[in-house]
Order: C-alpha cells, then structure tokens, then sequence
C-alpha cells in the first residue's frame, strides 16, 4: 500500500521566487514525502508525494505560471495499469 498516492510534479514561473520558502510551506501545510523544490528566484521544479496534489497545485499558481505538470497515480502503476 502506498501511502502518498500522487507523484506530482511541475514547473513554477514566476518573480523572486523563494525555495526554501516554497518548501518550508508545503511541507507545513500539505501532507505528502518525497518533496523536492529547487530552482531561483525566476523558475521553480517542484516534486512531491501526496494524497491530494490540487491544492498542491493551487498553492503554486498562487506563486506564478505552473507548466509542466505531470500527476501519476503510484497506486495504480504499483498494480501493472497506466498511472
């Protein structure tokens, strides 16, 4: 059983960007593993693991132009189908 189902991932575009601010916000807000956010202060990869990765998604087109985006669902890819 996975316990964060949603492999999400996305690029963030935007002005005086922060990735420690990025990162200390959702890991205080969001429930998920695997958070990766580096980039500067223009343009933001972000990758984490979670159950709900819409309002990952919202929180980060709060900060700019989210492009790129890909969610997988590691539940059903751990089960042979297509995530």
């Amino acid at each position: 059983m996975i316990e964060f189902r949603y492999d999400t991932q996305l690029l963030i575009d935007g002005e005086n960007l922060d990735e420690d601010e990025i990162n200390d916000y959702i890991t205080e807000h969001f429930a998920g593993d695997c958070l990766l956010v580096v980039g500067d202060d223009t343009l933001i990869k972000l990758h984490f693991h979670t159950n709900k990765p819409w309002e990952v998604l919202e929180y980060c087109a709060s900060l700019g132009e989210i492009y790129d985006i890909v969610v997988e669902d590691m539940d059903r890819q751990a089960r042979g189908l297509k995530g």
